[in-house]
């Protein structure tokens, strides 16, 4: 079983986003199996607060669901639990490495070769869906 855990900032908008489009390509797919995914922050503001409402409301235009899903933070244990931990920017994955003590056995990477669009700031939910998307849709068809 292939386990990745999604990472960013707060874990209320990219990180969810991408862990409930993951979820539903992996079931689209009959692969439910294969995989176990969730996702985290690096920092601790958003800890305990559900999905922001727009980035909910995103998910639930293309019919995902994230009911129940609520911010927690990375740990160093999550380190040796996932296969993967997929960041969403740069910034995500220096502070993911420094969290996890390093990276010696390659897991920590980006969702795509750029940053993921963050909506916190840009307001624009359509570009994180694109992006989060593309880079599902790239990590379920790769073979690593």
């Amino acid at each position: 079983m292939k386990k990745i855990l999604f990472v960013c900032h707060g874990n209320i908008c990219r990180s969810p986003m991408a862990e409930f489009i993951m979820k539903r390509l992996v079931s689209d797919a009959g692969r439910e199996d294969e995989f176990e995914i969730a996702s985290a922050a690096t920092s601790t503001e958003e800890i305990g607060n559900p999905v922001y409402p727009p980035a909910r409301r995103k998910l639930a235009e293309h019919g995902i669901r994230c009911d129940g899903k609520t911010a927690r933070q990375l740990t160093r244990r999550d380190y040796d639990y996932y296969d993967l931990l997929i960041g969403m920017d740069s910034y995500n994955i220096r502070n993911m490495t420094r969290m996890c003590g390093g990276d010696p056995e390659g897991k920590i990477r980006m969702l795509l070769n750029r940053d993921v669009a963050d909506p916190w700031y840009t307001g624009n939910f359509d570009a994180t869906w694109r992006d989060c998307l593309e880079g599902c849709k790239q990590l379920l068809n790769c073979k690593r």
